[in-house]
C-alpha cells in the first residue's frame, strides 16, 4: 500500500504556504518516495471529525499512514521517514544522535519563541508592550546561540543535509514574519536561505502554492 499524506487543500490565508506539512512534503521530494496526497479542507472542518482524530490526536495536519503504521507530529514523521529510505540521516549511532538531537532543537528550543511572538503579533491589543519586548528577547536570545553555532558548519546537525535541516530552516521560514529579526544574525539567514535554495524545496512549494487554496 502506498504512503498517505493527511495534507492541507485549503487552509486560512495567513497560513497559507506556512503549514507544517510542507515538511513532510518537502523530505518526500528529498527522498524521492511515492506517496498519496489526501487533501484536507481545514475551513470546512475535515480535521475535526472523529476519523481523523484516530490519524492525529490534536486534529493538526500533517499525518501519515504507511499500510497502517499511523504518524502525527512532523517532526515524528520526517525522522521516521529519513529512517525508512535511509536518506536524510546518518547510518551510524552518533550520526544519528545529532540528527535526533537538533530535530528536538528545532521543534523544543527554536519554535515555542517564534511562534509565542507570532501569536502575540496577532491576537494582542497593543496596551502593554511588556509581554512583546519579553518574547523579542527569548526570540533574541536563541537566534544568537544560533548565530554561533554556525560560525563554522554549513548544516545544523551533520556536515550534510539532513531531516534536522528540513525541521530547522521551516521554522525559521514559517515562525519569522518580521525579517528584520533575523538581520543581526546573517549566519543563520545564510543557513535558511541556504536551505530554501535547494530543488526539492522549490518544487515543494511550487507545487503546494498550485494546489492548496487559501480561504
Amino acid at each position: 500500500m502506498m504512503l498517505k499524506l493527511y495534507g492541507f487543500s485549503k487552509v486560512n490565508a495567513y497560513a497559507c504556504g506556512h503549514t507544517r506539512d510542507l515538511r513532510v512534503l518537502w523530505a518526500l521530494e528529498e527522498m524521492q518516495l511515492p506517496f498519496e496526497l489526501v487533501g484536507m479542507d481545514h475551513p470546512a472542518y475535515d480535521l475535526n471529525t472523529e476519523a481523523y482524530r484516530q490519524l492525529s490526536p490534536f486534529e493538526q495536519i500533517p499525518a501519515i499512514d504507511d499500510g497502517g503504521l499511523v504518524l502525527s507530529e512532523s517532526a515524528a514523521i520526517v525522522v521516521y521517514l529519513a529512517k525508512k529510505s535511509d536518506r536524510l540521516i546518518p547510518g551510524d549511532h552518533a550520526g544519528e544522535a545529532q540528527v535526533i538531537r537538533w530535530c528536538f532543537t528545532a521543534m523544543n528550543s527554536v519554535e515555542p519563541p517564534l511562534l509565542s511572538l507570532m501569536v502575540h503579533d496577532w491576537t494582542a491589543d497593543g496596551r502593554c508592550s511588556k509581554p512583546r519586548d519579553f518574547l523579542v528577547g527569548w526570540v533574541n536570545r536563541v537566534l544568537t546561540n544560533l548565530e554561533r553555532w554556525f560560525a563554522d558548519r554549513d548544516f545544523v546537525a551533520t556536515k550534510d543535509f539532513t531531516v534536522a535541516d528540513i525541521l530547522m530552516a521551516h521554522v525559521l521560514l514559517s515562525g519569522i514574519k518580521d525579517e528584520g529579526l533575523i538581520v543581526p544574525y546573517p549566519r543563520v539567514a545564510s543557513y535558511r536561505d541556504r536551505c530554501l535554495a535547494r530543488p526539492a524545496w522549490k518544487h515543494t512549494i511550487a507545487a503546494y502554492g498550485a494546489r492548496v487554496e487559501a480561504g
